[in-house]
């Protein structure tokens, strides 16, 4: 099972990276003399073709040592094995001058490098652990064995391949790339003997924790390169003056372990071993995009934590296994294609690789309405109807059920507009019970929503649980004009040849909705941010940029939601406790929590001209209207109340449509 290292990247906030737990020994099928090939992990790219991580149980892609400078391979026997060109496996005089120190009350090591391949390849075989000298003289056997079957070219490859550097990062190659953030093969001399300096203790010599020890240990290597006549004097000088200087986020461009979690599950299903084959894949992620969505949630939920009266545990001061702060997750997808380009589960993958992303069963709130409001639209109640924002009462199976708004007051008849715009739930419980629980169920199943929705009046308003993920991916269809988008994570898997061994295309459903009763929708819902329950997105992106969305705060403000709607991304925000329970009593609400989260996102990754405009499709009817009468404009109509309505034909005020019948009363229209 995977695990996760973080590093700090800005007050405040964790970036996990996904890491293998520390392996279990795997039995040796041959001798303790034998090399074998180790496992090989798979490398993950971003869109961008950067590296965001890998995947195996342990992390390692193995090179031949033809293909890395001279140095690298002399740095280690500098220290290790200095005679390891001299002795046959065993290093004879090594281990005298180890018994003349031990009298002396200086106990040293006198292993070769052979003696350290043989323990590190087969430690089920040879355990190190094992201090007797029966241990001792096994390992001795099978290194003079090694040296009989392989050359010393042979076996410090091997050794370099297998040698382990701490983080779960095992091999030069892996050291080299996350450490330095490059092939090992464009390692300095100054970055060879820092890594040189970490056998002997990959804990107490990690150059991105304890710089200043690993920079005292590298020049004593480097010393000893110069005096064994690897490197000049003026070259180990030179390599001296370097700082030690290590890749950010482990050498990843951007932290992402839930996102490479779902890899490697889809992956593994389409029959690929990812996990051992040490493959190449290639995936939809965006790691400026990743980056901020990380960012965003740990600000956003950090935020919320201080807020005066505050309850419960902080992220900050939580006890230690315990994931009872607030959680979130994040999700950003290319409504074009379906490609999934951020993705978060959680605020610690080390705590919890819990993906609440994909796996979490969460209620959507309001966020629900607007599948309910495009049943209405398509039965052709057009967005300025007049309805009810007043108390019901709904009686079914022998209980009664009397939905209230969050703000506990009413606004009485209004439009259809202004009632998704201000979230008013009696009136999308209503929609409900006109349309019919099975019709919109049934609706909400061709926008890709699978989960289970309950026919009851309560599910109008969200009370039904979704999946993050493929809840937020519905919303796709609403930039589509009424097509919704399969998440896409991986374009394709390549094996170390090149050659393609699994990949995806671009999916989507049936179209859900028409494309004008869509449009229509998205037009309402860019209501919701601009003057109505989500205002908060202009805070931190620009009118220039179009968006849309709705907002989702579930009873006893247990789950708030936003997901929105650019021409660009689909994004979608929640936040909440594992165990479901209150955020706080007052000021919690979709639009206050999440939906700054969805924006801070986009206006970090610099989502903030977007690529393309959002155009009416041909065949809709416009009308200036008054927005709180719903009524055509007229002369008396305040300029802040008049705005663009867009109407199916036939649904338009009747003051704007044409009675083809008096055509032909009047006669012919003349030019």
């Amino acid at each position: 099972m995977a695990v996760a290292a973080f590093v700090a990247a800005g007050p405040g906030v964790v970036h996990a990276q996904v890491q293998p737990a520390a392996p279990k020994a795997p039995k040796s099928t041959g001798q303790a003399w034998q090399i074998v090939t180790p496992p090989q992990s798979s490398l993950v790219y971003a869109r961008d073709g950067s590296l965001i991580g890998e995947i195996g149980t342990e992390w390692r892609t193995s090179v031949s040592i033809r293909t890395l400078p001279k140095y690298v391979g002399e740095a280690f026997i500098a220290v290790e094995d200095k005679r390891f060109y001299q002795h046959n496996g065993v290093d004879v005089v090594g281990i005298a001058s180890a018994i003349k120190d031990d009298l002396l009350g200086a106990s040293r090591g006198a292993s070769t490098i052979t003696q350290l391949l043989v323990g590190n390849m087969h430690p089920d075989l040879i355990d190190r652990r094992d201090k007797s000298l029966s241990r001792k003289l096994r390992e001795q056997s099978a290194a003079r064995e090694m040296e009989r079957h392989y050359n010393k070219e042979q076996i410090l490859e091997a050794f370099l391949n297998q040698i382990s550097f701490g983080h779960g990062w095992y091999g030069i190659e892996s050291a080299a790339r996350h450490y330095f953030g490059k092939s090992a093969a464009q390692l300095t001399i100054a970055e060879a003997a820092t890594l040189a300096a970490m056998p002997k203790g990959p804990a107490v010599y990690d150059p991105a924790k304890y710089p200043d020890r690993a920079k005292n240990r590298r020049d004593a290597i480097l010393g000893l390169m110069a005096k064994q006549k690897y490197i000049t004097p003026g070259e180990a000088a030179a390599a001296k003056a370097e700082p030690v200087r290590t890749a950010p986020n482990g050498g990843v461009s951007a932290p992402s372990p839930y996102f490479i979690d779902v890899v490697r599950v889809q992956a593994e299903r389409a029959g690929v071993a990812v996990s051992t084959g040490g493959y190449r894949i290639y995936t939809t992620l965006d790691p400026a995009l990743q980056r901020a969505a990380v960012q965003a949630l740990a600000e956003g939920t950090a935020e919320v934590e201080r807020r005066r009266g505050y309850r419960h545990p902080t992220y900050a001061s939580h006890a230690k296994g315990s994931t009872e702060y607030l959680q979130g997750a994040v999700v950003a997808i290319d409504p074009s294609s379906g490609d999934v380009k951020a993705l978060v589960g959680g605020r610690n993958y080390q705590e919890s690789p819990f993906n609440r992303a994909v796996s979490g069963l969460r209620q959507p709130g309001s966020s629900f309405k607007p599948f309910v409001y495009a049943r209405a639209l398509m039965d052709s109640l057009p967005p300025n109807a007049i309805v009810g924002d007043t108390a019901i009462d709904i009686r079914y199976d022998q209980q009664s059920y009397r939905p209230r708004n969050s703000d506990d007051k009413f606004m009485g008849n209004i439009t259809l507009r202004e009632a998704i715009t201000f979230s008013r739930n009696p009136v999308a419980v209503q929609l409900w019970m006109k349309y019919g629980a099975d019709s919109i169920i049934a609706l909400a199943r061709r926008f890709g929503i699978n989960t289970p929705i309950s026919p009851y009046p309560a599910s109008a308003i969200g009370a039904s649980e979704v999946h993050p993920l493929d809840f937020i991916a519905a919303y796709t269809a609403f930039d589509n004009l009424g097509t919704p988008m399969v998440p896409r994570f991986v374009y394709r898997v390549d094996d170390r040849s090149g050659k393609t061994l699994w990949s995806q295309g671009v999916a989507s459903l049936p179209p859900a909705l028409d494309p004008q009763v869509a449009f229509i929708l998205r037009d309402m819902m860019r209501d919701v941010v601009e003057r109505g329950t989500a205002t908060s997105v202009r805070r931190y992106l620009p009118p220039s940029v179009p968006v849309a969305g709705k907002t989702g705060t579930t009873d006893d403000n247990t789950d708030v939601w936003f997901v929105g709607v650019t021409p660009d991304i689909v994004a979608g925000v929640w936040l909440g406790f594992d165990k479901p329970r209150s955020i706080a009593e007052h000021g919690v609400a979709g639009g206050s929590l999440a939906a700054p989260v969805f924006a801070q996102m986009l206006a970090q990754a610099g989502y903030t001209h977007p690529g393309s405009i959002w155009e009416a499709p041909s065949g809709l009817v416009t009308a200036e209207l008054d927005r709180h009468t719903g009524k055509l404009a007229d002369a008396s109509t305040p300029a802040e109340r008049r705005y663009t309505e867009y109407f199916l034909a036939g649904t338009e005020p009747g003051a704007l449509r044409v009675d083809v019948r008096r055509l032909f009363v009047l006669g012919p229209i003349m030019f």
